[in-house]
């Protein structure tokens, strides 16, 4: 079976068009609200002639039901909207409801892996998924084949370093 990943949140989608284009064999589900990040992947769909990326122009939260259980081999966030106000903070990706959802539908071995560059962020990010049992990881070392982002960048320009949490699904 090929291995199927979700990219939530893309942004304008430099992270998922360089790890498209060094992974060919992996079959990408980018799922974003944006038009423009949207349009940025399917016009790197039509030059590059692939058959292995998908775009959903959706929330990710009204697209995981069509996604089945336990069938991906990862689930990448890369710089989610980090919601910094406490009011916000029930819209932040990083709460147990929206986690047991995504490790719902990955399999036993699959990966979720979240960077960011909000400290608060990957700290709550930590706590959410430590409270879920069939995930062991944490914080890592940014891998070697982590493309950077244009938010990443910015965050970089002001001072911000980015945090890399990575989990596999153990059960």
């Amino acid at each position: 079976p090929i291995d199927v990943v979700l990219d939530v949140g893309f942004g304008v989608g430099d992270a998922l068009v360089e790890l498209a284009a060094q992974r060919p064999t992996e079959a990408v589900v980018g799922v974003e609200v944006h038009t423009n990040g949207v349009a940025n992947v399917l016009e790197a769909i039509d030059q590059n002639e692939w058959h292995h990326v998908r775009v959903a122009e959706h929330d990710v939260l009204e697209f995981l039901p069509r996604v089945p259980i336990a069938s991906l081999a990862g689930v990448r966030v890369f710089f989610p909207d980090p919601w910094p106000k406490t009011s916000q903070r029930n819209r932040r990706l990083a709460r147990p409801d929206v986690v047991t959802q995504l490790v719902d539908r990955l399999r036993v071995g699959g990966t979720l892996h979240v960077a960011t560059d909000s400290a608060d962020y990957a700290q709550q990010a930590a706590q959410v998924c430590a409270q879920d049992s069939r995930l062991r990881g944490g914080v890592v070392v940014r891998h070697e084949w982590r493309p950077g982002t244009r938010f990443e960048a910015r965050g970089l320009a002001e001072g911000r370093d980015p945090i890399d949490l990575f989990y596999e699904r153990v059960s």
